[in-house]
């Protein structure tokens, strides 16, 4: 089978769960009673941006690799964007904001796109981490030095580098495995979105033991174990579409599941540190761009180096 035939196949199932899920969406929302209405209009709020980003899927997969680079180099701006905007700055912060919106941006992805492995893995956290602050000192303000530039610095690696290990995937020549690198990104989209997802249908239907209740209201041990053992056994089915056996896949989707869940715990202390329910308003029923890239941040480096470790 090729790799477009696979593809097809793929989002022919996310089609039909999307199908599924907007009839019972509509469904409850013809039969719910008032005091659940705000959770029902938030799901079918949820089932509404999902269509969008399944169609956004097909859009990279079949305009091809520079276009998957300008999405994903996009939902950075706006990542970072949000992230910025949600996190006191100074005018001294102006310029190296500047330089991390305009030239660490581009630089990162274009980096990936002529395959340059050696210099997109430090360019950022070596490079951008001496730079910025240097660049921040220059200006003379030295009001909460530290709290500022760490501020920078993290929301450039959360946004910008981390975020680009998912496009990065691209950059992996996987003997036997050659022109498939699109499927192998999918995969790992589709496990962490999945996980997302059904945390929160978990948790919703069986959620009685908070996580972290004073980080993330909705994390429950219930909807970690029901939705994260849920995607894991998705993602072992999906192994026909990526260099892994079955229990190899198993596996992988484990570690995915379980990073991403370490990305939404860690960027929803952020959020609450500073008093925000959500990073923007971009996507309905979803918040921002980085409510929905928080678990992406996490698991697509993870990914990313166990994949090149394992198979290069």
């Amino acid at each position: 089978m090729t790799a477009q035939e696979k593809f097809w196949w793929v989002m022919g199932g996310v089609l039909a769960l999307l199908l599924l899920a907007s009839t019972i969406g509509w469904w409850l929302g013809r039969r719910a009673p008032q005091g659940r209405r705000e959770v029902i209009d938030n799901l079918n709020a949820r089932i509404r941006a999902w269509w969008w980003m399944a169609a956004l899927l097909c859009a990279c997969f079949v305009l091809g690799r520079v276009t998957t680079l300008v999405f994903f180099a996009l939902a950075s701006f706006f990542a970072l964007r949000e992230f910025a905007t949600l996190t006191p700055t100074r005018r001294g912060d102006h310029l190296p904001l500047v330089l991390c919106f305009y030239v660490a941006i581009p630089l990162q992805y274009w980096l990936i796109g002529i395959d340059w492995y050696g210099l997109f893995a430090i360019c950022i956290p070596v490079y951008g981490f001496l730079l910025l602050p240097a660049i921040t000192a220059l200006d003379g303000d030295i009001e909460n030095f530290l709290e500022r530039t760490t501020k920078i610095q993290w929301g450039l690696m959360l946004t910008v580098y981390c975020v680009s290990y998912a496009p990065a995937v691209l950059l992996l020549h996987i003997p036997g495995y050659q022109g498939q690198s699109l499927l192998l990104m999918l995969y790992l989209l589709l496990v962490v979105q999945i996980s997302d997802v059904l945390q929160y249908v978990f948790g919703k239907l069986f959620g009685r033991h908070k996580l972290a209740p004073r980080v993330s209201p909705s994390k429950t041990v219930e909807g970690l174990l029901g939705g994260g053992l849920s995607a894991t056994a998705i993602g072992a089915c999906l192994w026909w579409i990526t260099p892994f056996t079955f229990w190899g896949s198993a596996g992988m989707s484990l570690v995915i599941v379980l990073a991403g869940f370490l990305g939404g715990l860690a960027l929803s202390a952020v959020k609450r540190s500073i008093g925000a329910k959500d990073w923007g308003s971009m996507i309905e029923g979803h918040g921002g761009i980085l409510d929905r890239l928080d678990s992406v941040t996490f698991a697509a480096p993870v990914f990313f180096h166990i994949v090149h470790y394992a198979f290069m």
